[in-house]
């Protein structure tokens, strides 16, 4: 019986079934919703069980952007240290946390998608493999772009330090440092992924993102400037470039699929014998 109502927890099936009209009851959709979160709970978990196999790479990967920064600053300017008793716990706890939260991006990107789309039209769903193949992908790749420029980010940042002193960094202090970095590359990334979402859903039009085209990529910038860490100019136009071509992308999607979308209204209900508007 115990296993039984685990299954249920985990496949969340619809009581009710959707109606024609995509419709679902809402104990339903919270149901559902319980399964995703539970899923990808269980994804982060098998992949945090994972990396605690591999934590030594894992650091010396992390460990690499503040070694390649200590390299371009003085001898001595800059060491990392270690605190307390329970500091290499911590170091294995949010090293691997973060490596599970990244190395099971692909699973919890789905179950997002795989939420929403019941609201989509049956054509749309065609979709559903597209976007599960292009979203975890993504946000792997935004991820490399923000380990790559956080060398640069740390050396701007520690070369502020006076020269008559020492920078002791505290090793749990930078791995959090570095996972702002990394997720903030990563979600960036999505985003514009889920703006064509929210298109695909009829809730935003691809003409109002044109509207508010200017707006958009001042608030890109904005955004990269908060979500960057080390708030230098540097990483933020490494964040902020590719996130307004992307959202430039992004809006060509939504207006073709606007355009797509709208002609099949106008030609629905005609006979095959009877001329289209176009």
């Amino acid at each position: 019986m115990a296993v039984s109502g685990l299954l249920k927890l985990f496949i969340g099936k619809p009581v009710h079934p959707v109606g024609d009209d995509g419709r679902m009851a809402l104990s339903d959709h919270l149901r559902e919703l319980r399964a995703r979160i539970l899923k990808s709970g269980f994804a982060v978990l098998v992949a945090f069980g994972v990396a605690l196999f591999f934590f030594d790479p894992l650091f010396q990967l992390v460990l690499e952007p503040y070694l390649a920064a200590q390299a371009k600053l003085p001898d001595g300017s800059t060491e990392a240290t270690t605190s307390g008793a329970a500091g290499g716990f911590l170091l294995y706890l949010k090293l691997c946390g973060l490596a599970a939260l990244i190395g099971s991006s692909p699973v919890w990107l789905y179950q997002i998608w795989a939420f929403i789309l019941p609201g989509l039209h049956r054509n749309e769903k065609r979709w559903t493999g597209i976007f599960a193949a292009i979203a975890g992908p993504l946000f792997i790749v935004g991820v490399v772009l923000g380990y790559v420029t956080l060398p640069k980010g740390l050396e701007i940042l520690i070369g502020l330090n006076p020269e008559e002193l020492t920078n002791l960094v505290e090793f749990n202090d930078y791995l959090t440092f570095f996972s702002r970095t990394l997720l903030g590359f990563g979600i960036a990334f999505e985003i514009p992924v889920f703006v064509v979402l929210l298109n695909m859903a009829g809730i935003l039009k691809g003409k109002t993102l044109g509207a508010h085209r200017p707006w958009m990529i001042v608030g890109t910038f904005i955004f990269a400037a908060i979500m960057t860490p080390s708030g230098d100019p540097f990483t933020m136009t490494f964040m902020a470039v590719p996130m307004v071509v992307l959202f430039l992308i992004s809006e060509v999607i939504a207006r073709l699929n606007d355009r797509r979308r709208a002609g099949r209204t106008i030609n629905a209900g005609l006979s095959p014998d009877e001329p289209s508007p176009l």
